[in-house]
């Protein structure tokens, strides 16, 4: 795969809309690290905007945040937390029903990374590819990764925090050789820290292996309904 090919056909695609991140792990960190208050997601700015940001155990400020990306065991007060403070589950059971199905690989050590694609040098080791998408980007999505996948769950929107609909599903996914997408950031405690307008779409590497060779297959290409729809995020600037 190429990344400068991707580049240009997303470029054909989508106009001038902001480019996905890839995400990786590694035993160095790609960017200075700096420490973040609260969650991370809005510190994925300036990798959104071209450029690497990289986080370790010590520099995430948010418990959730540490578990979600694999650099902790989960706290045992995470349950009561997201049940009983945020009111997301209805009982703590749930909640640790939850993580222990999700089932995060330990990456207890290491550094994550957050890069534009633009910063990579290909796809090599990156875990997946994290888009921000308004409404209609969002479609646009969700028609590729469904043009050659009739599974119920090639688009999944799973219960979880920002961090774990960014991070743990492409991470477990991609380890399972699995074909689920991911729509995130549902999460009503990291709204505040994206647009309104946006959510996230998470490609596992496993997936995006397959759906690399088909977006220009698919109604991205150019079909009469998209033309249309592109027009509208060109004319936004967004």
């Amino acid at each position: 795969m190429n990344k400068s090919i991707f580049i240009e056909n997303f470029r054909n695609a989508f106009g001038n809309y902001e480019l996905p991140i890839a995400i990786w792990y590694s035993n160095e960190p790609a960017a200075p690290v700096e420490k973040t208050l609260g969650c991370f997601i809005k510190y994925l700015k300036p990798a959104r905007e071209g450029g690497i940001v990289s986080f370790n155990i010590d520099t995430i400020g948010c418990m959730g945040g540490k578990t979600y990306t694999g650099f902790c065991e989960p706290s045992p007060h995470i349950p009561s937390f997201v049940s009983l403070k945020e009111l997301y589950k209805k009982s703590p059971d749930l909640v640790t029903e939850f993580i222990t199905d999700l089932n995060m690989p330990s990456k207890e050590g290491l550094y994550i990374n957050f890069a534009s694609i633009e910063k990579i040098d290909s796809f090599e080791h990156i875990e997946g590819l994290i888009f921000f998408a308004t409404p209609d980007v969002l479609t646009g999505l969700v028609s590729w990764a469904l043009y050659d996948n009739n599974e119920p769950d090639a688009v999944s929107t799973p219960f979880g925090s920002g961090c774990s609909s960014t991070v743990s599903h492409i991470v477990v996914e991609n380890q399972n050789q699995g074909k689920r997408t991911f729509i995130g950031l549902f999460d009503p405690s990291v709204r505040p820290h994206v647009e309104p307008n946006i959510l996230s779409f998470a490609i596992p590497m496993s997936r995006f292996n397959e759906m690399y060779h088909t977006l220009n297959q698919s109604c991205l290409s150019g079909s009469p309904a998209w033309i249309k729809v592109k027009q509208r995020i060109t004319e936004n600037g967004i």
